[in-house]
């Protein structure tokens, strides 16, 4: 490869030596005619300035004139490309080319910069080009006399190797030192570039680099901003002049590029990002007509105020500084989440092949951002190549969606992956139908919400749900498999870490944990919720104010979110009523009775465990346990068969574990309640070995 890179540039600087001699020609021209030994030195003569002004009129009459058409490539050139595709490779030139839209005269600056690498003897023909001994490196005035000669191509020259040019916006030409003017401007390559040109390796992707830019996604996904009239109405006033500072809020963080490049596609006009030089990228959006895109979180400079540039301000709450709004011509949309019909549309856009009913209920359960959206169709076109069995996309979307959205925790939250399903389930038919039932209610409410009108008769979104009863009864199970039912990630909220004694500290964090669910589309749950959501009491202290006003924070943002909420509590009655009226479904976890006492000793025991066929389960379920203490005492009788070395689980180390159970309970329990197998217990609670 560097062998072929090596004579491409060759071939390119041949072409090049001969514009350079022309340029030396005239200046050596240009030099007979001005320069007098005797005079020089001391003056400028009356010849000397009509042959300049000759010069400078000749030039002015022809800046009108059309720029000259491009070159045509040379045979010798194209001869090296057929080389470099018959092994199956892209020329390095012709590969920075492409990656960054460069013309033919932007490569032949791009070339002349770099000459001086490969021999310094250029350095002095530059110098002698701009007739300063002075001047070696090359610098703009050189390229533009070098690369363009009627007066129409050297301005257009100048404008590409500007400051807004591609060739220093992208930073593969970078300017250095101190210049009395543009001209005098000199040149360098940017880093890496010289050795990738000459074939030495390098990844032309990071070659170069415009902070500034935003270019449109390579995948489409529909964008439902584009269906608003008045954002439609505010880019078309952009374009126009009629206002010039337009601001949209409300949408999050990773919908606000996909606003900001909606309102700039409305407009018809390309869309910049403010950096940290502001100045700079006012002039670089001035100099491609582009609309500059200012996020609300970034400090405000006051060269917005005194330019006269398009502006997009986004935010997810407005920021107006009264300056812009006073100095400006300003106008604002808030804009709501995409409603149900608009997620379907991106879902459709971005997964055509898949079915419309797996399009509406992945619309249902996911307010994907269109950045999101993007990432999980490439990862699922991904995962579909690399399965191997060519199968379709449509396999591969949930767990795309997953790789995607999990994860996204901290230590406030526990990411939990649902393993546990329905069958793992143990419980009273009525509330086995509510646990279904919120899974369903969670798919169908965007669609009856949003489709259907109920959300203007509704003061909560989403789905919000009360699990009681007591410890053990399986309250965290059921969250898990409502969760797995819906193919989600479950995230326990950690009360230790969110409850702080610090005043505004517990609603700062609850404001994280609810925004690290919306985030990640993942259902919260509040084990044990009592302590954040237990009643309000008489404000009798200074702290008591504080912690209503956290009952208060947390009633609000309750109502606010659109995902699926759980809370656990022992006893209904311990949760402020203002919450129970927010939620949906309560359901109400009682003690398992014989019929599922059976199944849960059936479904504690592992099938590889080595379980005695002895083990007695009718006498077991007549015991009065919880789930959860069922499985307590099958783990404990399988460290004592194991502590024992027996080769099975046995009747004698079942009941050693359902006693030591009882014991962790603080409960009696009377040996008449294991029947015949009651001399198994002895009387410190220990088992018979």
């Amino acid at each position: 490869m560097s062998g072929l890179a090596v004579e491409h540039l060759r071939v390119r600087l041949a072409e090049l030596h001969q514009a350079l001699r022309v340029a030396v020609a005239h200046q050596s021209a240009a030099a007979a005619v001005l320069t007098r030994p005797d005079l020089t030195p001391f003056c400028v003569t009356d010849e000397q300035v009509d042959t300049l002004l000759d010069r400078v009129d000749a030039f002015t009459e022809a800046m009108t004139e059309p720029p000259s058409a491009p070159r045509p490539d040379p045979e010798s050139e194209q001869h090296l490309r057929r080389l470099a595709a018959a092994r199956g490779v892209t020329l390095p030139l012709d590969a920075l080319a492409t990656r960054y839209g460069l013309s033919r005269v932007e490569q032949d600056a791009l070339l002349l910069v770099a000459a001086p690498e490969l021999d310094p003897g250029y350095e002095r023909v530059y110098a002698y080009v701009v007739d300063n001994l002075n001047r070696r490196a090359p610098c703009v005035e050189l390229l533009v006399t070098v690369v363009a000669e009627a007066p129409a191509d050297r301005l257009a020259v100048r404008r590409l190797l500007g400051s807004s040019g591609r060739l220093r916006r992208y930073g593969l030409l970078r300017a250095y030192g101190e210049a009395p003017n543009e001209p005098a401007r000199e040149l360098a390559l940017g880093g890496g570039v010289f050795e990738y040109l000459m074939g030495w390796g390098g990844d032309v992707g990071i070659l170069g680099h415009d902070p500034g830019e935003v270019t449109h996604p390579e995948r489409p996904v529909a964008s439902p901003y584009l269906r608003s009239d008045r954002l439609i109405a505010l880019g078309r006033a952009l374009a126009a002049g009629d206002v010039d500072v337009v601001g949209l809020w409300g949408c999050s963080a990773d919908s606000q590029p996909d606003a900001a490049r909606a309102l700039a596609t409305a407009a018809g006009r390309p869309l910049r990002r403010v950096t940290a030089d502001v100045a700079q990228d006012l002039r670089t959006a001035a100099a491609l007509n582009a609309i500059l895109w200012v996020p609300a979180d970034r400090d405000f400079d006051e060269a917005l105020v005194r330019s006269g540039v398009p502006l997009c301000l986004t935010g997810v709450n407005p920021w107006r500084p009264p300056g812009l709004l006073a100095a400006r011509t300003y106008a604002e949309l808030t804009i709501p989440a995409p409603d149900f019909p608009e997620r379907r549309e991106m879902w459709s856009s971005a997964f055509p092949v898949l079915d419309p009913d797996v399009l509406e209920d992945l619309a249902a359960r996911y307010r994907m951002s269109g950045g999101d959206l993007r990432a999980v169709a490439a990862v699922a076109d991904a995962g579909a190549r690399l399965s191997g069995t060519g199968g379709p996309v449509a396999e591969h979307v949930e767990p795309a969606i997953a790789t995607v959205t999990r994860g996204r925790t901290s230590g406030v939250v526990q990411s939990i992956i649902p393993r546990r399903t329905a069958e793992d389930l143990v419980l009273p038919e009525a509330q086995m139908s509510q646990i279904a039932e919120i899974a369903s209610a969670f798919r169908a409410w965007p669609r009856i919400a949003e489709s259907w009108g109920f959300a203007c008769k509704s003061t909560t979104g989403g789905v919000k749900a009360l699990f009681t009863g007591e410890p053990g009864t399986g309250k965290t199970m059921s969250a898990e498999v409502v969760t797995g039912m819906l193919g989600l990630e479950l995230l326990k909220v950690d009360l230790a870490q969110v409850v702080s004694k610090w005043v505004g500290e517990t609603e700062k964090n609850m404001e994280e944990v609810f925004r690290q669910a919306e985030e990640s589309h993942a259902v919260l749950l509040f084990d044990e919720a009592d302590a954040l959501f237990g009643k309000r009491g008489e404000v009798k202290q200074g702290t008591d104010r504080y912690a209503n006003l956290e009952v208060g924070y947390l009633l609000q943002r309750l109502e606010a979110s659109d995902g699926l909420i759980i809370l656990t509590s022992n006893l209904k009655e311990n949760i402020d009523p203002a919450f129970t009226r927010r939620f949906h479904f309560v359901v109400h976890f009682p003690r398992p009775g014989l019929a599922e006492r059976r199944r849960l000793w059936e479904l504690a025991f592992p099938p590889e465990a080595p379980l005695d066929p002895e083990v007695d389960v009718e006498v077991l379920c007549r015991l009065d346990m919880t789930g959860a203490g069922i499985a307590s005492a099958a783990r404990t009788a399988a460290l004592s068969a194991a502590d024992s070395v027996s080769s099975s689980i046995g009747m004698r180390h079942v009941v050693r574990g359902v006693s030591r159970q009882f014991q962790r309970e603080a409960r009696l329990f009377r040996p008449a309640e294991l029947g015949r197998y009651a001399g198994l217990l002895t009387d410190n609670g220990s088992a018979h070995a």
